[in-house]
Parts: structure tokens; sequence; C-alpha cells
């Protein structure tokens, strides 16, 4: 939620919906926040929440909320007046579809204070399992921002499948991830939730060679493998399919998946790369338990294929020992990014490892630092 960055830290919030005083006493809050000072930083957030148009100060101040229902009641408050502000702003047809506005949002900057206040009821939704509105919400988001400016893709397939609407859920994935849309660049109609039937044939080599690939569409390929899964079962190709390609994208899910480790607690705030651990830990946080259910994790432990992808060799280069099982070797405590067999490899590697390591280490505390602003 930093805003210091990009076309808000020259035009304010919202493009300057908020007084410049509101907006300075919400920055003192963050700050203060972020170095844990978080009864010193409440008067700040009272103070910058006495500007009806900041909806931001409303975000931070859910987190003095006392219990996830007082919270809850804060975020729906704080829509419906983002609605009233926007519906001022951008005039009565801001939020019809035959509007100039639908289709823009987040383009628009009055928008952005709104769409943050969505995206953190759809995450309210989540934790209090109100699966029907956390998915409507992301729905709601992408016939708003079809461009998904929010990442949406990253929960929304997830949601899907939570909700029971396995064959939106595959469809959803499938738009996306078309050579049209891929290629192109493209948007499918209404961020892809305008649904259909989803195709159940099995991909041919060129395209699943080609989505093998594609590092940018990590939780589109696990949306696709597990909704495919639960709307034609274990003897699916296509399923199976997109497993394969799932493993390849991002193989630190499934790691986490048939390792059997536990499931992140909350979610990342932080930077994430392509392929990552971070856009892992992204796509765990809303999805893991899906993977846990008996029948679905069983079936993926039996897909050789993904498994030889996610399987480590020990990092050491004489060593050519290999993993038997998920999760076996451990990690290099300092990047988290390299295996050993044993600790003897790890120390004889170590001379070679350590420039990497600590370089890597530096660069995800810079990386944190700038986020935080």
């Amino acid at each position: 939620m930093d805003r210091r960055r990009g076309i808000e830290a020259i035009l304010g919030i919202g493009g300057g919906l908020a007084s410049k005083e509101s907006e300075q006493n919400l920055d003192v809050a963050r700050d203060l926040g972020n170095k844990g000072k978080h009864l010193e930083a409440l008067p700040f957030i009272l103070k910058a929440m006495e500007d009806p148009n900041n909806l931001d100060a409303i975000l931070h101040y859910t987190a003095y909320a006392p219990s996830q229902r007082d919270r809850l009641k804060m975020l729906e408050d704080a829509e419906r007046r983002g609605r009233r502000i926007l519906l001022k702003e951008l005039g009565p047809k801001a939020f019809d579809n035959d509007g100039d506005s639908v289709g823009h949002f987040w383009g628009i900057l009055q928008t952005r204070p709104y769409m943050r206040v969505l995206n953190s009821l759809l995450e309210m939704y989540f934790q209090m399992n109100y699966t029907t509105k956390s998915a409507n919400m992301g729905i709601e988001m992408l016939r708003l921002c079809p461009g998904d400016n929010m990442g949406i893709r990253c929960s929304l397939g997830s949601a899907l499948i939570r909700d029971g609407r396995y064959a939106d859920a595959l469809f959803f994935a499938q738009a996306w991830s078309s050579e049209d849309t891929m290629k192109a660049g493209g948007i499918p109609p209404r961020g892809g939730t305008v649904f259909k039937e989803p195709k159940r044939e099995p991909l041919s080599v060129a395209e699943e060679t080609r989505l093998s690939g594609r590092y940018d569409c990590t939780e589109l390929m696990h949306t696709a493998a597990l909704a495919s899964f639960k709307l034609f079962g274990e003897d699916c190709e296509l399923s199976r399919q997109y497993l394969r390609i799932a493993s390849k994208v991002n193989p630190f899910i499934l790691v986490r998946i048939l390792g059997k480790i536990r499931r992140p607690t909350e979610p990342n705030r932080l930077p994430r790369s392509m392929g990552s651990p971070e856009e892992a830990h992204d796509y765990l946080w809303f999805g893991q338990d899906l993977w846990m259910e008996e029948s679905v994790w069983e079936w993926a432990d039996s897909n050789p294929d993904a498994k030889q992808v996610i399987l480590k060799n020990c990092s050491r280069p004489d060593c050519r020992v290999r993993e038997g099982s998920v999760a076996q070797f451990k990690r290099c405590a300092g990047c988290r990014l390299i295996s050993y067999c044993n600790t003897d490899c790890q120390r004889a590697h170590w001379k070679d490892h350590k420039s990497v390591c600590k370089e890597h280490q530096a660069r995800k505390v810079q990386t944190k630092l700038f986020a935080r602003g």
C-alpha cells in the first residue's frame, strides 16, 4: 500500500482525492507501523481519517479492529463510502457497463483507493471462509479492471474452486493462458470472467511446450490442473498435462504441497518475481489446503513427470545424490534456493556458494526496505 512511488506519489492518493494534510498524517502512521510502533501510529491514522475521502486511512485503521467481524464491517463501510465518492467524482454511470469508467478502473486515478478496499475485502472474505463472496469480489474487480493491475488472477482461480465452480475456474485459466491472449498481450473479456464451457481436449505437444516455458502463468496452470482434475477425474490427460506444466513454471509450489510443508499463515506483502518462492507463497496462501485433500494430494503425488521436475539433486557439483522423496533435502538457511543431501556437502560447498548466498540475502533485505518505503 505504499503510494510514495509512481503517479500517486506525485498527484496524491487517488490523484488528489485526499487532502495533503491527511496524506501526510497517514504516511507518518505508516512509517511508525513499519517500525512496530502501532500505538504511536494510531493518533496519526485517526487524524488522517478526518478527511472522509482518505479510504487508505480506513484500511490502515482496520488493523486495530478487535475481531475479524469488526474488520469486515469496517471494510464494507469503506466500500460503500468509496462507491459514493466515485459516483460523485465520475458520474452516475461510474459502475455501469455502458458507462465510460467500467473497464478502466485503476487507470483512472480516483478509483485506486476503492480498488484497494475491494482487494482487502476479497482477502477478508477468504479468511472468514465466505467462499461465494470472495469469488464474486474477484469477478467484480475484473469487471471494473479487466487488465488485472492488482493480480487478482493469483487468487480468483482458487476462490472459484473453493466455491465449487470448477468449470468456471478452468475456463478462467484457459482464457488467460490462451495463445491469443499471451502472444498479443491481450485481455480476455471482463478479465476472463465471461464464463463459458471450458475445453477438455488434451493439449497439443506444441501447446504444452509453449505453456511450460511461460513463467508468467504459475497460478493459472495450477488452477487449470486442479479444476480439470475436479471436473474430469484422475484419468483425464488434460489435468495431467496441466500438472506437468505447473511443476515446471514454479516447482516451489508442488514441493511444499507434496512435501506437506505448512501452508503460509498470511499473504505475502513483498515484491515477487516469476517462478520464485515469493510467488509460490502468494498462490499457496489462497490455495494450498485445496491440494491437501486426500484424493487430490494422492493424484498429484502419483504423477511421475511432475515429481521428476521437483525432486532435487544435491547442490554440491561433485555430488550425484538425488532426492528419493519431495523436500527430503534441507535448503540453505540463508538464500533458501539450493539444497544439500547432508551437512558435509553443505560445508564443502560453502566456499563457492558464500558470495552468491550473501548477495541474495542482501537483495532480499533491500527489496523489503524498498517495499516498505
